[in-house]
């Protein structure tokens, strides 16, 4: 069985991607992949990482969790989603960086199924605005202290991707910007279901109506409906007109306030986010969903 973790990152779809999945179940089922409900597994997990350590499961231990997950079904592909697979967000910005332990973490995923095939998937979102969104977001963590602590300079996604792939050489990893990902959702669904495109699935403008006028959406279904797209790129370039006329600009434009953020450090931010993306698209083992 393949098992495919999506692990993340914090404040990039807020556990929408699994509640887009779910509306595609009977898809699924005649497929052969499984996408469970959250609650069947996350707790679960956590009680049985602490359990094993550095250790690998048993056979017989993934056998009992996938016969507790899967309901006594025998899917080709599970699919599991969890923002806290590769950190709690108290260790999110641990000592300055970003998920300093993703590389721990995901280790200790792949040894709970060592005798399954792996492969991780994961959204990134410009530190810009993540570390903003974040400290807005877990209002309990000391925003304070967590300042005072960032490494502007190792606020890099390729690291932690990198940090994942050298502790998971056999475990292939999927990318793509959270910024990105009105127009290309789908895909995304896709890619993490192993499913081909050609496949119609439920949910696909789900991101894209968070950020575009009611009579945007109306307007879009409606052509989409009497002009389907022949491909991705001109779905994506639909998609891209549509959200050019009719998006809420408060939805798609971030406010930064964060103390000593200026303007400048912003832009620095950003600049070094695209570039860090090109970086991140030249590691070995990883594919880039890009708009």
């Amino acid at each position: 069985m393949k098992i495919v973790y999506h692990i993340g990152a914090h404040c990039t779809d807020e556990d929408q991607l699994v509640k887009s999945l779910l509306k595609n179940t009977q898809i699924f089922a005649d497929e052969g992949v499984a996408v469970p409900g959250p609650s069947t597994y996350r707790k679960l997990f956590a009680d049985v990482s602490v359990k094993l350590g550095d250790k690998k499961a048993s056979l017989e231990t993934q056998d009992i969790l996938l016969e507790k997950i899967l309901d006594g079904t025998d899917p080709d592909r599970l699919v599991l989603s969890f923002e806290n697979f590769i950190s709690g967000p108290r260790r999110a910005l641990e000592d300055g960086l970003l998920y300093a332990v993703a590389g721990e973490k995901t280790r200790t995923l792949h040894n709970i199924f060592p005798d399954h095939e792996v492969e991780f998937f994961m959204g990134v979102r410009d530190p810009a605005t993540f570390v903003p969104a974040f400290l807005t977001r877990y209002t309990d963590l000391n925003a304070t202290q967590i300042m005072s602590k960032l490494n502007l300079h190792g606020l890099v996604w390729s690291d932690v991707v990198k940090d994942i792939r050298e502790t998971n050489p056999e475990c292939p990893m999927t990318i793509w910007c959270n910024e990105d990902t009105p127009l290309i959702w789908p895909e995304i669904m896709h890619e993490i279901t192993g499913i081909d495109m050609r496949v119609l699935f439920k949910g696909g403008l789900d991101i894209i109506s968070q950020i575009m006028e009611r009579e945007g959406m109306k307007r879009l279904r409606a052509y989409m409906s009497e002009n389907q797209p022949v491909n991705e790129i001109q779905r994506r370039r639909i998609l891209a007109a549509f959200l050019d006329k009719y998006a809420i600009e408060d939805a798609v434009e971030d406010t930064i306030d964060l103390p000593g953020w200026t303007d400048e450090i912003v832009e620095t931010l950003s600049t070094s986010y695209e570039d860090d993306m090109l970086e991140l698209a030249r590691i070995p083992g990883v594919t880039m969903i890009s708009a």
